[in-house]
């Protein structure tokens, strides 16, 4: 059954006086696969601007812009109508070879995933590492219910909470705090899994709240702005969904937009200006994700794609 989804993503930057804008990079369309279809994207560009496409390491859909004009304002929408498509019947089972953990990935496995096994974040005395192997019940444990324990133990075990600040929270930093948002939560289960010897990879996407289809308070967390989690590879299953945010497993709520190595390869939106110190006055985003088709067929300032 295929769920259609509509999310609209606007970011506004202003200053107080018109700059140049330099090249800007954006990640803000998904790729068709089994799970998701992309059913039509559009993106409204002020200024105007020139843009060109292409897949970067990881095969995502990159967008760079080339600006015509100075502005004081820069103005980003873009809509996206997809269709996600549950899980039909129980979940591909892992391999036998990986059911019970420790286990080790096959060489050409191994090959493949390369850097997404290796930790990526300073962790001088092993914290990370000592906290994850605290949720390891025995010498040889199930794969499954491990993982089960360490997303629920950040879900529980840490308070959410929004940051207007850009970037992400180191893996040790968000450990010593008990808090983060939700970047700072995959990160952390992320190098967590890392130092167990589980392959991982970061998602930078968007989070559909079930509780717009009803008057229901549904606890999600998140669903205002673009979202992030996690996948890990697990043998016979393939790249499993984990969101320790909101305590989410392979849900069709996680719309996938992008997925990279580090959190800091997954920026919805980077670029530069020059202008006069202090220009830069304010940044907004708005994020929308509703059910059914949307109902704006305006035509784009820039482009259609």
């Amino acid at each position: 059954m295929a769920k259609r989804l509509t999310v609209r993503h606007r970011t506004t930057y202003s200053y107080a006086t018109p700059v140049e804008f330099g090249e800007h990079r954006m990640m803000l369309r998904p790729r068709d696969s089994h799970d998701l279809r992309l059913v039509d994207a559009r993106m409204t560009l002020s200024p105007g601007a020139h843009v060109r496409w292409a897949h970067d390491v990881f095969g995502n859909s990159v967008a760079f812009m080339t600006f015509d004009e100075p502005a004081t304002e820069l103005y980003v929408e873009s809509v996206l109508v997809l269709d996600r498509y549950a899980l039909e019947g129980p979940r591909p089972p892992i391999d036998p070879s990986a059911e019970r953990y420790p286990f080790i990935y096959s060489a050409d496995d191994r090959a493949d995933l390369g850097r997404l096994l290796e930790l990526q974040h300073s962790d001088p005395k092993g914290e990370v590492a000592t906290w994850a192997k605290g949720f390891v019940a025995s010498d040889v444990t199930d794969t499954l219910a491990l993982l089960a324990d360490i997303y629920s133990g950040i879900h529980k075990g840490f308070t959410y909470q929004s940051r207007a600040d850009e970037g992400t929270q180191a893996p040790l930093e968000t450990l010593h705090l008990g808090s983060g948002t939700c970047r700072d939560f995959a990160l952390l289960m992320m190098e967590a899994l890392r130092s167990l010897g589980f392959a991982t990879r970061f998602v930078s996407g968007y989070l559909y709240d079930p509780a717009l289809d009803s008057a229901a308070n549904s606890g999600i967390q998140g669903s205002g702005a673009t979202h992030a989690w996690l996948e890990v590879y697990l043998p016979g299953a393939g790249w499993v969904e984990y969101d320790p945010t909101n305590g989410l497993i392979g849900s069709n709520s996680l719309i996938r937009v992008a997925v990279t190595r580090d959190p800091s390869q997954a920026i919805p939106i980077a670029g530069s200006y020059s202008g006069p110190a202090g220009a830069f006055t304010g940044m907004e985003v708005i994020v929308e994700v509703m059910a059914g088709d949307s109902e704006d067929e305006s035509s784009p300032v820039s482009e259609a794609a």
